[in-house]
């Protein structure tokens, strides 16, 4: 039988709204008006199939804050069982009681609803679509395989069995959820290492989980890249099989490599060996579903010589993938000449505001300062999912037509002021940063 699942925990969120297709698989929308009612008691666990989550978290994070790494009072994560697929999600934010200041992640801090302010009494809603997955992956004539999957994901809120979505801000208030699924919606894949990953961490943060926040829910954008992976690693675990048996045509996969393969050092690794043959790869794998490929450069460390300017540390790796680009006529973004104009605009001290660059005890059991070339901060990957944007608005590629009405040009000469972008930390925080450098 369908329900409506209504939750409603005063000023904090007054009700949500769910409606399982079919109870045994937790597929929701929200169209049935009989409510189950909700409360903050009601704690998700596998057997209820939905509830609130990681409320103990919350409250160690919040014995651990200092000035810098606060969180608000109504930081709060809820969570449902669903399958793999894609799933359109309607919020709406906003209070009969109070005025609020809402951001809202899902997964590994995948950014969906960035700053949204209501007054006392006003609504907004907001939709957007989140890709949820596990780890099996289901072949057409039945038989299966897993993606093998690093020790460290095995906790993180990507490869799970539920949807977790992560209510954030200065004064969050949602008054209302629906999800449904969305089977039809194109998808963008993303492949990569931990310049791509949906980070899970504070302070760490990476262009996919940003990225999320230009689209509507006309498109969905899954996260498949990984700290530490090569391009033949990422084929070797089994992540590109488990891709390719759920894309389908209209699709885009995106391919960002080139950080760790340039240290890979066993017979037959090279640029323009083992590296340009897994791009090969990737490209007929998508040609062969429908899907579009698009090479993405790797973004440039912040290595500046005597004069101020971006030392390139990557090889000869972007360049053997703009040659497979033009071999095998791909398009392509090259976010290594992009992120070199941002780090010389930025210059060679503030582009530390960019990077995970923090003195000691800025985050809960920070011992030492972090000093962080390779991976981004919040603010660093939120301006290079705008050079992602771009890139894509250049190719002129399908899913340029999805971008949200508030995306604005970007120009990477003239970037962002740092001081002007907000970010509500998660109450996730660790002090070892992603593999791969």
């Amino acid at each position: 039988m369908n329900k409506t699942l209504s939750v409603a925990i005063g000023a904090m969120m007054e009700c949500l709204l769910f409606t399982p297709l079919a109870a045994q698989t937790y597929s929701f929308d929200g169209r049935d008006k009989a409510a189950i009612q909700v409360d903050e008691t009601d704690i998700y666990t596998p057997d209820r199939g939905y509830g609130y989550d990681f409320q103990q978290l919350v409250t160690e994070a919040k014995t651990k804050q200092n000035d810098t790494f606060r969180l608000s009072d109504g930081v709060f994560y809820f969570s449902v069982s669903v399958p793999d697929g894609n799933y359109k999600v309607t919020l709406t934010v906003g209070s009969k009681k109070k005025a609020s200041h809402t951001t809202v992640r899902a997964e590994s801090r995948r950014l969906f609803i960035q700053d949204a302010e209501t007054k006392k009494g006003e609504f907004k809603t907001f939709t957007f679509v989140v890709n949820k997955r596990n780890t099996i992956i289901q072949f057409p004539d039945g038989k299966t395989d897993r993606v093998r999957i690093k020790k460290r994901e095995e906790t993180k809120l990507n490869w799970d069995d539920k949807l977790t979505i992560e209510v954030n801000g200065d004064a969050p208030a949602v008054s209302s959820i629906a999800i449904e699924p969305a089977p039809h919606v194109p998808t963008l894949w993303l492949c990569g290492n931990s310049t791509v990953v949906d980070q899970d961490y504070e302070p760490w943060a990476s262009w996919g989980q940003m990225v999320t926040r230009w689209f509507t829910d006309d498109v969905a954008v899954a996260n498949y890249a990984e700290s530490g992976e090569t391009a033949t690693s990422f084929i070797a675990a089994g992540r590109l099989k488990k891709i390719v048996s759920l894309m389908k045509p209209g699709d885009c996969i995106f391919m960002e490599f080139g950080h760790n393969d340039q240290k890979e050092k066993r017979a037959g690794s090279g640029a323009f060996y083992n590296y340009a043959y897994a791009l090969k790869q990737f490209v007929d794998e998508a040609r062969a579903k429908g899907v579009t490929p698009v090479l993405v450069t790797p973004t440039q460390r912040r290595s500046f010589d005597g004069e101020g300017k971006i030392q390139d540390t990557h090889g000869n790796y972007p360049e053997a993938m703009r040659w497979v680009a033009k071999d095998l006529e791909v398009q392509l973004i090259d976010l290594h000449a992009m992120t070199r104009v941002f780090y010389e605009t930025l210059g060679v001290e503030e582009s530390k505001r960019a990077f995970v660059h923090y003195p000691p005890g800025t985050f809960p059991g920070q011992l030492k300062a972090f000093e962080d070339n390779t991976h981004f901060n919040p603010y660093g990957a939120f301006e290079i999912s705008k050079m992602v944007v771009e890139g894509i608005k250049s190719l002129q590629l399908p899913v340029a037509q999805y971008l949200r009405n508030d995306y604005r040009a970007f120009n990477p000469a003239v970037p962002d002021d740092w001081r002007g972008f907000h970010w509500n930390s998660s109450p996730f925080t660790d002090t070892i940063k992603p593999d791969g450098n």
